[in-house]
């Protein structure tokens, strides 16, 4: 049996590492993804190597074990699909879910939600496009072709395909703007001096700066 406090922490690690796409957490990074001191973390990171779950190095930082991996994607798997369940069956919009699902994701059965999964269909993406993990653990869906909106020409037209920033504010601003997953837009204008991108959806025109548009993944049409 694991605590909600290692759960979370397995999961941030889980999270941080497919984020770099290194195998190796920082103490900074997880002591930033999850709000707390260095030194709240560098103390759980020492009991996780002490119970198994991960590998520490000081100076170096983290790597999750085998059973570390499993129980973070377990808790990922659990996560995402509640965060769609409540989506698809509670017509809650994608701002409202991610609360709801840190809290629901550690008290919920394995079975439970592999009844989730079934009843929607076995998906491969939550409300914000993220992948939904199997219950082997393997990631379903095909390789990330989406590329960030700010790197897209001038003239192209797109389709969202995941939001990686799942702040609150920032989703409601798109949801208002009119963005949404698997929608289409056209670019209209995109400069690197200025920094902006000038997106037309749904006849009417809305500009993002650099940082924001980095933040919605599209693929091309």
């Amino acid at each position: 049996m694991t605590t909600l406090t290692v759960e979370n922490y397995l999961k941030t690690t889980l999270l941080t590492a497919l984020k770099t796409g290194s195998d190796w957490v920082t103490t900074g990074q997880l002591a930033t993804a999850m709000a707390v001191a260095p030194g709240t973390v560098t103390a759980m990171l020492k009991a996780l190597a002490e119970s198994g779950h991960a590998e520490y190095r000081p100076y170096e930082g983290v790597r999750l074990t085998k059973t570390g991996r499993a129980i973070a994607m377990r808790m990922l798997r659990r996560h995402r699909l509640i965060e769609l369940f409540l989506v698809k069956t509670l017509n809650l919009d994608w701002d409202q879910v991610h609360e709801e699902a840190e809290h629901m994701e550690h008290a919920v059965s394995d079975n439970l939600v592999d009844r989730m999964d079934e009843f929607l269909g076995w998906p491969i993406a939550d409300p914000h496009g993220d992948p939904i993990p199997s219950a082997d653990g393997a990631m379903r869906g095909h390789p990330e072709r989406a590329v960030p909106l700010a790197t897209i020409p001038s003239g192209s037209r797109v389709r969202i395909a995941r939001v990686t920033d799942q702040e609150g504010d920032f989703l409601r601003f798109l949801r208002d703007s009119g963005f949404s997953l698997h929608k289409e837009c056209q670019v209209v204008y995109n400069s690197l001096e200025a920094g902006i991108v000038t997106t037309e959806i749904d006849g009417r025109q809305v500009t993002l700066g650099h940082p924001a548009a980095r933040q919605l993944l599209v693929e091309l049409i």
